[in-house]
């Protein structure tokens, strides 16, 4: 079910000809693209290409025409709990509310699941502090830190910031933030 903001959204960004869609295993070199570029800024974590085959059916695409405008990811990690992650929207299109309408397809789809709480590792908390986000301490997840972070080239020195938010918690009313 999608919250009425999220819907609100979808049909603003119909009216210019993109569409919201599972992304696709042809979608995949698209996205590597633009996750990686982002990465090489240091905006995000690199991405590789058997990692995005891999999980797939986790990512979200945002299309225009046949080529991927952004990305984003809800990765399951157990019961209670799953990451927001890759969020990536072409630069030439930020600024226009389309990450937003990502994390909140993403936390849409949690609740759908029956998900309590969705987080997020970030270097642009303000971005995420807009969308209802807290920050938190990454050992609050453990289950990401022995699965995932722990085979991160940064680990232990990870420099992102860790933010959650409760999955029923909606976004306050009006429309979603611009990127940033």
């Amino acid at each position: 079910m999608t919250s009425g903001v999220v819907a609100t959204k979808l049909a603003e960004l119909e009216l210019k000809g993109f569409r919201l869609a599972q992304a696709r295993l042809q979608d995949v070199p698209q996205m590597l693209e633009m996750i990686n570029e982002f990465a090489a800024g240091g905006e995000m974590l690199p991405r590789s290409q058997s990692e995005l085959f891999e999980n797939i059916r986790d990512f979200i695409v945002v299309k225009d025409g046949n080529e991927v405008a952004a990305c984003a990811a809800l990765h399951v990690l157990w019961d209670d709990l799953a990451e927001i992650k890759s969020v990536a929207v072409s630069e030439k299109l930020q600024g226009q509310g389309i990450g937003a309408l990502l994390v909140e397809q993403c936390v849409d789809d949690a609740a759908e699941l029956g998900l309590p709480t969705v987080f997020v590792l970030t270097h642009k908390p303000g971005f995420y502090e807009k969308l209802g986000f807290e920050r938190a301490d990454v050992l609050e997840f453990p289950r990401k830190v022995w699965s995932e972070c722990i085979r991160c080239p940064k680990f232990p020195s990870c420099n992102e910031i860790a933010m959650s938010r409760p999955v029923t918690t909606p976004l306050p009313d009006g429309p979603l933030p611009n990127d940033e």
